[in-house]
């Protein structure tokens, strides 16, 4: 990737926890120990195991695993919550650990926005207090930072409930006022760590939606913590996978349903339909091949985008006499799918039962 649109850069992280954390990151580097060994010889705790991806901007990048995979570790990093071990965080091509503690405040009060999957709301502050908060340590103005919060209480669909205290309401709208409140400083990045984990199913896909659609409009470059695949699925532009500290695997949803890297991720998206993945362009086949067996394609048939998912190419279908064309994003005609190869793709996704 080109690192030149990289918002953000993690390069090579490792964090062990423990008093002898450089000693036992010598021995893990230098004589390959096992985290056990670590455990026992050094009493030091592998956090992060040797950690690089890159975030481009505007992007939603999830970090996903079970807990004690290091995902919420590694998230900390980024605004030194906590300190690495070893590795270079950039941001904006900027070396974070370098930063000193004025410009650390800075980049934590101006630049970055966190959200817990704990609200850590005041109590005894009103909604718009609440969210007026990251601007007031700013040291903004009364009227100004009520008029941003007021604004960004909007945007979060929270119109009319400025005035009530954090108690009276509902988890779904505390985890609105927590998004605000990271909004409210109008944050260039956000960090999210599980989010929506805390609610029920139904208000957990309803605030998805709805920051997906935020996502688009205000185009913060976030990182986005999950343990649930159909979160990161239907939230990320990329997934990066972690197990016992290490990155197994990063791509697209699609990458990762279609061609997963091991066991384990093979695991994980068992239970992911491809028919909210995978996307036209990828089991479309070249107009040549389809005409040398099928003579010419009629340019009335139905045509559909590049991107465009199997559930919905299936249902295109459904009422077209013909093959699909499929379309590129400038309107030039790049393939054809037909029935059977929507029929494979489907039956590809199987278990191999």
């Amino acid at each position: 990737m080109d690192s030149s649109s990289s918002a953000i850069q993690i390069q090579n992280v490792w964090k062990v926890f423990g008093n002898t954390s450089k000693e036992a990151l010598d021995a893990i580097q230098n004589k390959k120990i096992s985290k056990t060994e670590a455990l026992e010889n050094y009493n030091s705790v592998i956090g992060v195991s040797d950690v690089s991806f890159d975030v481009k901007q505007g992007e939603i990048f999830c970090v996903m695993g079970l807990s004690g995979s290091g995902k919420s570790t590694l998230v900390r990093h980024i605004n030194r919550l906590l300190e690495p071990t070893s590795g270079k965080i950039l941001i904006n091509g900027q070396d974070v650990m370098a930063l000193d503690r004025e410009s650390l405040q800075e980049l934590r009060n101006k630049k970055i926005g966190m959200v817990f999957q704990n609200f850590a709301l005041m109590p005894h502050r009103s909604v718009v207090d609440n969210i007026a908060m990251p601007l007031e340590i700013r040291g903004v103005s009364k009227n100004d930072r009520l008029d941003a919060a007021n604004k960004i209480l909007e945007i979060v669909e929270l119109q009319g409930w400025g005035n009530k205290f954090a108690h009276e309401l509902s988890g779904g709208m505390q985890q609105r006022v927590g998004l605000a409140r990271a909004l409210a400083a109008d944050p260039e990045f956000l960090l999210m760590d599980e989010p929506f984990s805390a609610l029920d199913p139904l208000i957990r896909r309803q605030l998805q939606a709805e920051f997906i659609k935020l996502s688009k409009q205000m185009k913060k470059t976030t990182v986005f913590i999950t343990h649930d695949l159909d979160e990161a699925v239907r939230v990320g532009h990329r997934i990066a996978i972690m197990r016992d500290g290490k990155v197994i695997q990063i791509g697209t949803p699609e990458e990762i349903v279609v061609s997963p890297a091991d066991e384990y991720v093979a695991d994980f998206v068992k239970g992911i339909s491809r028919l909210k993945v995978v996307q036209a362009k990828t089991i479309m086949q070249s107009i040549e091949s389809y005409e040398s067996a099928n003579g010419k394609l009629n340019e009335n048939n139905k045509s559909v985008g590049e991107n465009e998912l199997l559930s919905k190419l299936i249902e295109l279908s459904k009422s077209s006499e013909g093959p699909l064309l499929v379309k590129d994003n400038n309107q030039n005609n790049v393939g054809v799918l037909t029935q059977s190869d929507l029929l494979k793709a489907v039956i590809e996704g199987g278990d191999g039962e």
